[in-house]
């Protein structure tokens, strides 16, 4: 007989592939706006199968028809493919709003990826039907693979006066440069109003960004003066590079330039001093670096079976089982436990279920273990729970309610016990299959908040057509998680309902439910300054 269960998930075959940054900047821009210049924002478009796919899009920037983007695009580099690319620069008075509701196009051009690499940089016109609308520039280049936060303080003194009737109003704009030697925007610090010694607010850069892991790269400092109705003024500028910063005797004061005043009077020194006034290089670990060095990934499993989901000896029930086939709940436990085990040293899962009643006094219980053995709920391996579910399911009455919070506390108080024992070597995942909106809405975001502090994440896959729009309350993509408790230490939660991915491949639902999981992890250990074992 053929076995039910499928091959584990599988990406295919692996390919060459790089992870490269595009950067893009423009050049005298047609003018949309009747009083102003532009607003403009780029899009940028990837082709396959000739359907144009954004992959991202830069900031809006306002009045301004050479704009130098800070926002870079990250994107795949595949050697053995045409990429084909289209950058659109529009018009926007409001970046929030979609591009249809307002946005007027300046113009497009199109290039292969693999041209921008070959030459570093491609340059174009943009186009309007038969009208040339302006140029636009992409600088493409390999990110590298040192990660490390940039934490500065900058403040300045005696800044020149740009303002007739009054002081200016200053802002900073980092910039790298470039292999050809130009220079592209990667930084700008927020406008301290009306005054020539400006404390700017401490920000966090990635080195990444600002010099591409080149201690030595040559590094701009610009200081403007912030003009509401005009192109802003240049007070000056300076370089230096990381690698100078880094070693630096804080605090580090550097002249500000202005080469056009410069040249217009004699005894001129500079336009102002900047201070370097606080410096921290902060290295970033990866998922890679925790995983690698005994960071166990503990995957524990909760599955509904409350009277909602439907008399199980149905074929209408989602717990039904087909001759020979898995119905969605056993799908999802398979496409996302057989990620999971691969990183469980042990594969020995708990395995609970929740809103039933159970043997043998067949009493109601928010929580029990699949095997009915509360002194050790663990089976071996995403089979194992498998094997564990059917012969659960039969020896239970589905009741009610769909109540969360108890089995998202009992993983709460593994993670926590793990945390003290020793805070870097196990990281829990709960993966939650539900049919239908909690009934304890606001208890389970309770302790989902209290959890935010712990080792864990937590996927809840909803099965069934229920309306589960409330359930993306728990999953704060836009926001930290609220409750009566205050608000969470970090976004823990990953939801998804099963019927998107009924017709793909088992790859495709573990890809959405686990995508945020490794970021997850880092950012609970960078919450608890914690490094890799070993490093």
């Amino acid at each position: 007989m053929a076995s039910m269960y499928p091959p584990g998930p599988s990406g295919g075959q692996s390919e060459f592939k790089t992870k490269v940054e595009l950067r893009i900047k423009c050049k005298d821009l047609a003018k949309m706006d009747i009083l102003s210049k532009s607003d403009p924002i780029c899009v940028v478009e990837l082709e396959s199968a000739g359907t144009y796919t954004e992959i991202g899009r830069t900031e809006a920037l306002k009045n301004e028809s050479n704009p130098d983007f800070i926002t870079a695009i990250p994107m795949d580099y595949c050697f053995e493919e045409l990429q084909h690319l289209r950058f659109t620069v529009w018009d926007v008075d409001d970046a929030s709003k979609p591009l249809s509701d307002g946005g007027q196009k300046i113009g497009s051009a199109e290039a292969n990826l693999g041209q921008v690499v070959a030459g570093k940089s491609y340059t174009q016109e943009l186009n309007h039907g038969e009208r040339k609308t302006g140029g636009i520039t992409v600088i493409v280049e390999e990110l590298s693979q040192i990660s490390e936060e940039l934490h500065m303080t900058f403040s300045a003194t005696h800044l020149d006066k740009k303002d007739f009737f009054g002081k200016s109003d200053p802002y900073l704009v980092f910039s790298r440069q470039n292999p050809d030697g130009s220079f592209s925007a990667v930084h700008k610090t927020e406008v301290v109003k009306i005054t020539l010694d400006p404390d700017w607010q401490p920000f966090i850069l990635q080195s990444r960004s600002l010099c591409n892991g080149d201690d030595n790269r040559l590094i701009e400092i610009s200081c403007y003066d912030w003009d509401q109705d005009s192109a802003d003024d240049l007070i000056g500028s300076c370089t230096t590079t990381l690698g100078a910063l880094r070693s630096a005797s804080l605090p580090l004061h550097l002249d500000l330039k202005n080469s056009k005043k410069a040249a217009k009077k004699k005894n001129y020194t500079n336009s102002g001093v900047l201070h370097l006034r606080a410096f921290e290089a902060v290295r970033l670990y990866s998922f890679l670096d925790y995983v690698s060095s005994g960071c166990g990934i503990n995957f524990v499993v909760g599955i509904d079976f409350t009277g909602s989901n439907g008399n199980p000896s149905q074929p209408t029930s989602l717990h039904y089982i087909a001759p020979n086939q898995m119905n969605q709940y056993m799908q999802a436990l398979w496409s996302v436990g057989s990620i999971c085990e691969q990183y469980d040293a042990d594969k020995l899962f708990p395995a609970f279920g929740f809103g039933a009643k159970i043997p043998p006094n067949q009493q109601f219980s928010d929580i029990f273990p699949l095997t009915f053995n509360y002194e050790n709920p663990y089976v071996q391996g995403i089979q194992g729970v498998h094997q564990a579910y059917q012969q659960c399911l039969p020896q239970v009455a589905l009741w009610g309610p769909t109540n969360a919070a108890p089995i998202v506390a009992r993983v709460a108080e593994m993670a926590r016990e793990a945390q003290k024992a020793s805070p870097i070597k196990h990281y829990f995942v709960l993966l939650l299959l539900t049919d239908g909106v909690l009934t304890d809405m606001e208890a389970t975001k309770e302790i989902i908040v209290e959890s935010s502090k712990l080792p864990m994440s937590i996927i809840i896959v909803g099965v069934g057509s229920a309306d589960f729009h409330d359930m993306n309350v728990l999953d704060s993509d836009d926001g930290k998680l609220r409750s009566r408790m205050g608000l969470a230490k970090r976004d823990i939660v990953q939801f998804v309902p099963f019927r998107d991915f009924a017709q793909s491949s088992p790859a495709h639902l573990a890809k959405a439910v686990l995508a945020e999981v490794p970021q997850q992890l880092v950012e609970y250990m960078r919450c608890e300054k914690q490094k890799p074992a070993g490093m």
